[in-house]
């Protein structure tokens, strides 16, 4: 069995954990303390199985028209795709060529550094407050905003600055986008752009993790090679009623994200009451250093054998905090009472 040098040497993208039972508050992917929208379960009730018999719409039409409709543009602005993640990995094909490098902040999100491997050129990673430092040696440069695991968010000045002196294309990454206070969408759509993509996810502020359903929007000649690579039906006809529900009851996904954004600012000030040092959040998620003396990884595995399921990241710039992602009041309220038991 014949298996390239680069696919035998990868290490792959590590996961959180994926527990199950009662009892459990898993609070360490990021996913949607809520559920979503009524209006899915409609479409759900509606779909037809005896459509399944078909491939479904291989260019998402309607979910396509509906997320151009909302950003103010056209459908040829607009790439679906079976996750933000498979946009990722097409990127990767489309916009490097094997001698070429990928960039993105670091830390940021760890696919990113799987994505080049896997694609089998190098990766370069820029620190945040200055992304040019390295970036200017890539083709590709993947920008999470607001960032991951950090949550930190950076302006759209900055980052229109940055693409004008970027010689390659820039992806933003606004998977948290509805939780920052302000988006870059605005980029990607102006008359004038050429190389910015912005990307969402259905998996945060819908609340459709489970579905994997992402987009993009770009300049057309981008999106069209998207389109060349894809696979034939890369979204299945159920994600898209279902997505198609979902983006058009923007109210419940609204009130949803104002209950997280309202959790994460409480949690954050109940974690820096007990001397955490919290780096302010626009995401649906919270990065924090435990106080002087107290390690991560400790903190981690003491959430565990409670139930309570966190993200630890292991690698040097990273080991020392603690990522929680948003849940419900009362599930931050039994995280913080299980740290003070730890204390």
């Amino acid at each position: 069995m014949r298996i390239t040098k680069h696919i035998k040497s990868l290490k792959g993208y590590i996961h959180g954990d994926q527990p199950s039972g009662r009892g459990i508050i898993k609070i360490n992917t990021n996913e949607n303390a809520y559920p979503p929208s009524p209006k899915c379960a409609e479409a759900l009730k509606k779909f037809d199985v005896n459509s399944l018999r078909l491939y479904p719409n291989a260019e998402c039409t309607k979910l396509r028209m509906a997320i151009a409709k909302l950003h103010k543009t056209t459908p040829e602005h607009v790439f679906v795709g079976n996750g933000s993640d498979e946009i990722l990995s097409l990127s990767a094909k489309a916009f490097v060529e094997d001698n070429e490098s990928i960039g993105s902040l670091d830390p940021s999100y760890s696919l990113y550094n799987t994505l080049a491997d896997i694609r089998g050129v190098n990766w370069k990673g820029s620190p945040e407050d200055k992304p040019l430092s390295l970036a200017k040696d890539t083709s590709l440069f993947l920008w999470t905003n607001p960032n991951a695991p950090t949550g930190s968010f950076t302006s759209p000045e900055v980052i229109r600055a940055f693409a004008a002196a970027y010689p390659g294309i820039l992806i933003v990454d606004e998977a948290y986008a509805d939780f920052a206070p302000t988006n870059c969408m605005h980029l990607a759509t102006a008359n004038k752009n050429k190389n910015i993509i912005v990307m969402r996810t259905f998996s945060k502020s819908y609340s459709l993790a489970g579905m994997r359903v992402g987009y993009c929007v770009g300049p057309t000649e981008l999106i069209a090679a998207l389109m060349k690579i894809k696979d034939s039906y890369n979204v299945d006809a159920i994600a898209q009623e279902v997505a198609l529900a979902a983006i058009k009851d923007q109210r419940w996904m609204e009130n949803n994200a104002k209950k997280i954004i309202e959790t994460r600012e409480y949690f954050s000030e109940e974690l820096s009451k007990r001397k955490w040092e919290v780096i302010p959040s626009s995401a649906n998620f919270v990065f924090a250093k435990p106080p002087k003396g107290i390690k991560a990884e400790d903190v981690f595995e003491h959430l565990k054998t409670r139930n309570i399921f966190v993200r630890h990241f292991k690698t040097p710039n990273t080991r020392r905090y603690i990522r929680f992602s948003i849940g419900t009041r009362s599930e931050m309220n039994k995280t913080l009472s299980a740290i003070d038991k730890y204390n």
